[in-house]
């Protein structure tokens, strides 16, 4: 490491953070690429070590972060899967006392080496106003911008005043601020430095930052520029509202906000900064944030950095991607982990599809393209567009061929039904603790494996399972009788269905007991199955609970698509959310299937017995195919809870060898590199150092990488729904999913942690919905849902239930609140205010 106490910026380049920080280092970097950067220098980390080291304050600050709870071996965080810190029960950490770390540094004494050192860099500079910037090794970094958490001190003149602006830098270090940005990105600030940058003051006429992509927008193909007269530090603290100017990339105005002054560029300027953004981000091979100054002598560049949190750049839809997008958010409202996509998806949900797509002659671009990675983290859905092949051509006979050896009414009699379930048995009863790391990936890869049994069930039977619904359409709609088609489907029997009469009778039995009920009304999810648990008066519910999930449990909660969620066995307060739900009075059941059913039959052309039979055959069928697509999905998620078993015994192993601060943390490496690492482990789970180190730095990478990206959504609904015009008087738009209208006040459930707060007659506004949702349509008056479309579970079911559904509104739960009285209209696919 350099050991100078200052330097010319540029003597730093991309590889001297450690010496320089992120804003010494990138401004370094600037210099020698040629940039109008303001001289100055560099007071190293190694002037701040000296400090340290002299003084004594280094032994102190040791003590006061152990104090705090900081204290860890070097390069791990305390964190869980997103790399939050957190304290006991997973609540966040305090961290040490910033008000006492800062009385430390108040009372220290600048070494004579270091005050020597600055006072002769600052008079070789020439003296006069300089500009005192703090520069962490830990800020200006990708995922980690550090905007503004420590200080800056701007027109400070004098030796004296440059030494005190310096110590105040240093301690900056400290402040509340920062210690939390540090503590909420995983940084160890047993590691972290600081150096602080000097540089002359620039006059500037006007000032303020640059934008090389659109930050919010995500469009690599504008820039946006924040410009007001003076200098640029009014702008980016928001002590003023700028002027806001958006560019395309050689400068010619898109759009333009005035500020609190007027104009200040013209274009001239404007082309100026957009030829500078274009050098910056090819000096840096990535978009940057770029603070500016103009003065009569032109631009100079103050400082740059690589954006945060910046969204990938927008999609451009199809009709066929616009038409199947919401069927995908339903299914990503997470972003899915690195062991997500290598693992379940890659060679168990998504070898499913793609197995079943190929076998009508389709191909599904692969998984990389999909869902493209930055860093090891996925940060962006592509909607797919299935390719033909030549295989297409003979689709047609392979489908009439499967329809007719495989009847989905008799699914569950072929082989490898029973093989699959076997395999499961095995592999639930498998000792995972008592294996070697080599087989307990084996396990994770045979949980995988027993998919394809119900994958080659599926490609067997969808054909006999999906043609009796087109052949009934097409009679119904011969009949002119088309709309009862949803209804005359609804109720079939399916393991979904059993499972929502399996809540009812929970349900019941809290009703039954009034102390029971009352712990219902009372308690908190958490509280409450502590309760369960542990007090002997609700030992009957415990135990029927503990069937119940014996026989339900490896339900997802979120998505299909995500191992890294907990199954309903993981999180029991999911299902006693459903419980409490069911407690309130609901509304009479109907059989909706049997009063279509009824009405198709009063139909005069029925009376002709050869096409009653017909007509009665093929909604028998129809409903064996509703079943069987309902059915093979619950199956399926039988594989769940063994692969999340095998991950956590990884991770757990994984966390003792110091390759993870936490067991949860295993979810950000790829299934590939936890077979590498089981390959590498020693029979007591030991790896070799630069191993551990290496995978550590992986994943320290990727949780940085995914906080980075933690409001950014894997699609903008704004992209999907741009061309969707709002119906005059609407709240929100929609698909109009089931039919009918109802009023009610809205009920906001965001997830399935919100289960419980939906209430007899009120109307379910939610992002998403799964099988796990289906228990609350039976107390809901209406639902709205943000994504899905027509053949989602959410529609589905509302039809089946009869109550109106508005599906794809994109932005229901952002417009409408708790309480608000609305009226819901399946068949415009409305909301109006009530």
């Amino acid at each position: 490491m350099r050991e100078e106490l200052t330097a010319p910026l540029a003597d730093f380049g991309a590889a001297d953070v450690a010496a320089a920080g992120g804003k010494g280092a990138n401004l370094g970097k600037l210099v020698r690429g040629g940039f109008p950067v303001p001289p100055g220098f560099v007071v190293t980390t190694a002037a701040y070590r000296l400090l340290l080291a002299e003084t004594g304050l280094g032994g102190e600050l040791a003590l006061l972060l152990e104090a705090g709870g900081e204290s860890r071996p070097p390069g791990t965080t305390r964190s869980g899967a997103d790399g939050m810190a957190a304290g006991p029960a997973g609540q966040p950490a305090t961290g040490p006392d910033g008000a006492a770390i800062r009385d430390l540094f108040a009372g220290a004494s600048m070494p004579d080496r270091v005050r020597a050192a600055v006072i002769a860099a600052y008079r070789e500079l020439g003296g006069g106003p300089v500009a005192v910037r703090s520069s962490a090794t830990a800020e200006d970094l990708p995922g980690a911008a550090f905007a503004g958490q420590q200080d800056t001190f701007l027109d400070v003149d004098g030796d004296q005043a440059v030494l005190r602006a310096v110590a105040g830098c240093w301690t900056s270090l400290w402040t509340d601020r920062a210690m939390a940005y540090r503590n909420r990105n995983g940084i160890d600030p047993h590691e972290v430095g600081i150096a602080v940058v000097i540089q002359r003051m620039v006059p500037a006429e006007a000032a303020g930052v640059l934008f090389t992509a659109n930050p919010v927008t995500g469009t690599r193909r504008e820039l946006v520029v924040e410009a007001a007269a003076g200098l640029g530090e009014a702008v980016v603290s928001g002590a003023v509202t700028p002027d806001s100017y958006v560019l395309d990339v050689h400068g010619a105005l898109l759009r333009f906000t005035p500020g609190q002054g007027g104009a200040v560029l013209g274009p001239a300027q404007l082309e100026g900064l957009a030829r500078l953004a274009g050098r910056v981000q090819e000096l840096f091979g990535r978009p940057q944030d770029i603070e500016w100054a103009l003065t009569d002598g032109g631009l100079h560049v103050l400082q740059a950095r690589p954006m945060t949190a910046l969204p990938p750049e927008p999609p451009r839809l199809n009709r066929l991607q616009r038409l199947v997008g919401p069927f995908f958010l339903e299914m990503f409202q997470q972003r899915p982990y690195p062991l997500d996509v290598s693992g379940w998806m890659q060679h168990g949900i998504g070898a499913m599809l793609e197995r079943m797509a190929g076998s009508v002659g389709a191909r599904f671009p692969p998984l990389p393209r999909l869902l493209p990675e930055e860093e090891g983290v996925v940060v962006q859905l592509i909607l797919p567009l299935p390719r033909p092949t030549l295989r297409m051509l003979a689709a047609p006979l392979s489908v009439l061929r499967r329809a007719r050896r495989f009847d989905a009414a008799q699914w569950t009699e072929d082989p490898r039904f029973a093989a699959f379930l076997a395999e499961v048995g095995r592999l639930r009863a498998g000792d995972l603790a008592a294996l070697p790391a080599r087989a307990v990936l084996g396990a994770a890869e045979d949980a995988l494996s027993a998919m394809a049994l119900i994958t080659e069930l599926r490609v067997s039977y969808l054909p006999s399972a999906f043609l009796p619904l087109g052949k009934l359409r097409l009679l119904l709609a011969l009949l002119g009788a088309g709309r009862l088609g949803s209804a005359l489907v609804a109720g079939a029997e399916t393991r979904t269905s059993q499972a929502n009469r399996g809540l009812e009778a929970l349900a019941e039995r809290v009703k039954a007991r009034p102390a029971l009920a009352r712990a219902f009304r009372e308690l908190g999810p958490a509280q409450l199955l502590v309760r369960l648990r542990q007090d002997p008066e609700f030992s009957g519910f415990r135990e029927a609970l503990d069937a119940f999930l014996a026989e339900y449990g490896h339900r997802e909660t979120v998505s299909i698509v995500l191992s890294s969620a907990p199954t309903w066995a993981e999180a029991p307060e999911v299902v006693l959310g459903l419980v409490r739900t069911m407690l309130g009075e609901r509304p009479a059941a109907r059989d909706r299937s049997g009063e279509a059913l009824a009405r198709l039959c009063r139909h005069p052309a029925l009376r002709f017995a050869p096409l009653r039979r017909a007509v009665l055959s093929a909604v028998a069928e129809a409903k064996c195919g509703i079943a069987f697509r309902e059915n093979t999905h619950f199956y399926a998620t039988m594989v769940l809870p063994v692969l999340r078993r095998a991950y956590a015994e990884l991770g757990r192993r994984l966390a003792r060898a110091g390759v993870l601060a936490d067991p949860a943390e295993v979810y950000h490496l790829r299934f590939g590199e936890l077979g590498e690492l089981a390959r590498q482990a020693d029979d007591g789970g030991a790896l070799p150092p630069a191993a551990a180190e290496r995978y550590r730095a992986v994943v320290r990478a990727r949780a940085a990488k995914r906080r980075e990206l933690k409001g950014v959504p894997l699609l903008d609904p704004a992209v999907l729904f741009a061309r969707r015009r709002p119906q005059p008087g609407s709240l929100v738009t929609g698909t109009g999913a089931s039919r009918g209208q109802a009023a009610g006040r809205v009920r906001l459930v965001r997830g399935p942690e919100e289960f419980g707060l939906l209430r007899s007659g009120e109307i379910l506004v939610c992002p998403y919905t799964n099988p796990s949702w289906t228990p609350l349509f039976r107390r809901a008056a209406a639902v709205v849902v943000d994504y899905g479309g027509l053949g989602s579970h959410a529609a589905i079911v509302a039809r089946e239930y009869g109550i109106p559904a508005v599906m794809g509104t994109g932005n229901g739960t952002a417009v409408l609140r708790d309480g608000q009285h609305i009226v819901v209209d399946g068949n415009r696919g409305t909301v109006t205010a009530g």
